[in-house]
């Protein structure tokens, strides 16, 4: 492999990462905001955001904002929305 390549795999993989890391993530009103989007999601996926919003909670009080963003993205993905849009105040449903 020539450094080129192994320069664009590098980054293609943190291009991959940077919307997690675009999107602020607070670490109270993420998840206030995903609990209240859940209430009105089907049965399985609200359980299932209400999961990763826990977990990222769980990361918070560990002092890892990184990894708690990317439960929060994933749990607002599973409804339907983006993390960034959550933090706007606006879902992209």
């Amino acid at each position: 492999m020539t450094v080129r390549a192994l320069i664009a795999i590098a980054v293609a993989t943190l291009a991959a990462a940077a919307p997690v890391t675009a999107a602020e993530v607070s670490c109270k009103q993420t998840p206030a905001a995903i609990r209240t989007l859940a209430q009105t999601a089907e049965g399985e996926q609200a359980a299932k955001a209400l999961k990763l919003v826990s977990t990222g909670e769980k990361l918070c009080a560990e002092d890892n904002r990184f990894e708690a963003g990317k439960k929060f993205a994933a749990a607002a993905k599973l409804l339907g929305t983006e993390l960034a849009a959550l933090n706007n105040g606006s879902t992209a449903q």
